[in-house]
């Protein structure tokens, strides 16, 4: 959103940590700690350094839609500040950690003021690079420790993440004895069953042991004995879903619905952020929306009543990077063209078409899903939609294995402003021609 804003307009970044991390390659971090340097930067000197945009490391504490203002609670200050604005982005992300009042998770710092000192790590604040580093040397620390003794690990979730989990977990720590299980009847969730197979054989080579169609019941006093765990294990990894933490949004522009209980920003077709009647939140007097939500924090779906998800005008979209960056990419030409013809009374484009906010679509990339098993190994998946078990497996092995590494190192540089990462990124998703997919055929 900066990177395209930036040169039209005074872009402020506010965050409440002071560093990037790279959410997909966190994982490894904790099993190679020296990972993490390869996954992270400092935010202040790449956005206002490289970019030209200004930072505030802080906390946005709540967000007016009326006023058009926001609450911040800078790191440094004990008064919170009000700040206002023509357009607002929010891209907050998400947690991961259902079973927790604030999603805390390992896979996501703990950067919320209110939840550190309910967190399972208050003395470390993550907040700051620094601590981040801390918490995952302590976590490493503690896993060598089980290591050395041959202790017994469950993984409870086999999508994405409980998988990738369980193989790092297997690679670098070998005397570990592991255990994963889901509620559905493979793993990788709704993929196609020739990925899920192809992790299940990986999984079954390495001697990690699967239960499928098993859902997770500690308070069972049965429950640890039917997955060959009597004594049950000594640790447990939760990797089951999402959990919103919208907590600086009204309710009433929340779902009461969705993914770990509920709690995510509703948005329209134009990504703008709406109420539950339906209605634009923020608007301006000529009824153009001011506010929009992107990425994992919002609700990633437009429903319809009366319809089956499938048949929604947006059906559920998966909460990974593409549609995220495809829907920044949205909401910047939004933000643009209100821009446009609110305050320069600019009312058709260079072709002399009306000027309209362009509308959302099910991204064909949503249905990329690269699933590493360990550092070695890889599948990836594309072609996938909202239909369970869509898709094709087209890449696997050790080629795979090097086309997330590229991924990775390229997304960190692109992020970080670097050139590299910009010119193989830029055009993923600044398409000028969509020859398939539910994109504008002329591009946005």
């Amino acid at each position: 959103v900066a990177r395209d804003l930036k040169d039209h307009f005074l872009v402020t970044i506010v965050d409440a940590k002071e560093f990037f991390e790279y959410t997909p390659g966190v994982l490894r971090a904790y099993v190679k700690p020296k990972h993490l340097d390869a996954l992270t930067f400092t935010l202040y000197p790449v956005i206002e350094g490289r970019m030209g945009c200004k930072f505030i490391w802080g906390e946005v504490t709540e967000l007016n839609g009326s006023e058009r203002t926001a609450t911040v609670k800078p790191m440094f200050c004990q008064e919170k500040e009000v700040i206002d604005f023509d357009f607002c982005v929010i891209a907050a992300g998400c947690n991961f950690g259902v079973f927790h009042k604030w999603g805390e998770s390992l896979w996501f710092p703990t950067i919320h003021e209110v939840a550190r000192p309910e967190g399972s790590w208050p003395h470390i604040d993550e907040r700051f690079l620094e601590g981040r580093r801390r918490h995952i040397l302590e976590e490493y620390s503690a896993i060598q420790g089980l290591n050395e003794k041959s202790a017994k690990i469950l993984v409870v979730g086999a999508g994405f993440i409980g998988v990738e989990w369980i193989t790092e977990l297997q690679h670098f720590f070998p005397k570990l004895g592991l255990t994963i299980i889901d509620a559905l009847p493979q793993c990788l969730g709704p993929l196609p069953a020739k990925a899920a197979a192809y992790c299940s054989k990986y999984m079954q080579k390495k001697g990690i042991k699967e239960f499928y169609n098993m859902k997770y019941n500690a308070k069972d006093p049965n429950f640890y004995s039917s997955i060959g765990l009597p004594s049950g294990p000594d640790k447990e990894y939760i990797c089951i879903g999402v959990k919103a933490s919208n907590y600086f949004m009204p309710s009433e522009t929340l779902s009461e619905k969705g993914p770990g209980g509920g709690g995510w920003i509703l948005m329209d077709m134009t990504l703008a952020v709406k109420t539950r009647e339906g209605k634009a939140w923020s608007t301006d007097e000529q009824g153009y929306s001011r506010i929009y939500a992107i990425g994992d924090c919002n609700y990633g779906c437009v429903d319809e009543a009366g319809k089956k998800p499938d048949d929604w005008p947006i059906p559920p979209i998966p909460k990974i990077s593409y549609p995220g960056e495809e829907e920044a990419v949205i909401a910047t030409r939004n933000i643009e063209k209100v821009d446009k013809l609110v305050f320069r009374g600019v009312k058709t484009d260079a072709f002399g078409y009306p000027l309209v906010p362009a509308k959302m679509h099910w991204p064909w990339g949503a249905g990329m899903f690269a699933t590493s098993l360990g550092p070695d190994d890889a599948c990836f998946v594309a072609g996938a939609n909202w239909v369970k078990n869509s898709g094709l497996m087209c890449v696997w092995g050790s080629p795979c294995a090097v086309q997330k590494e590229i991924i990775e190192a390229s997304k960190v540089d692109e992020c970080a402003f670097g050139i590299v990462g910009r010119l193989i990124w830029h055009f993923v998703h600044h398409t000028p021609v969509h020859l398939f997919g539910g994109g504008p055929r002329w591009g946005y």
